[in-house]
């Protein structure tokens, strides 16, 4: 799947979700001598507002490593829980952090 996304009158394309979380990470040198690194500041934004934006769902649509080559890709998938999945299903990756977020701030005591 491709993943598109405009920032500052530049448009960018993303191709597949290992694109959109590899460029959405912060700068690494590694990454950079890979190839998969954003090639600017602007595009590691659109990367990350792509990120924000997808559907939790998307995680186990569009597997990062397929599941025929790796146990813990497989192991997920088979053990993955629908009904729990349900309560968050409707979210998005950063709808997903905020709900984690005020989950964490309720249970946390002020000091």
């Amino acid at each position: 799947m491709r993943y598109r996304q405009s920032l500052h009158g530049h448009g960018f394309e993303f191709d597949g979700l290992v694109e959109v979380m590899a460029r959405a990470t912060p700068l690494r040198s590694g990454d950079v001598l890979a190839g998969c690194a954003a090639r600017s500041d602007t595009e590691r934004v659109a990367a990350q507002v792509v990120l924000a934006d997808l559907p939790l769902s998307t995680f186990l649509e569009e597997q990062v490593v397929p599941a025929e080559s790796d146990d813990v890709t497989r192991l997920i998938l088979e053990t993955h829980d629908e009904d729990a999945f349900a309560q968050v299903s409707g979210l998005s990756v950063g709808g997903l952090r905020e709900w984690l977020l005020d989950v964490v701030s309720a249970v946390t005591p002020r000091r």
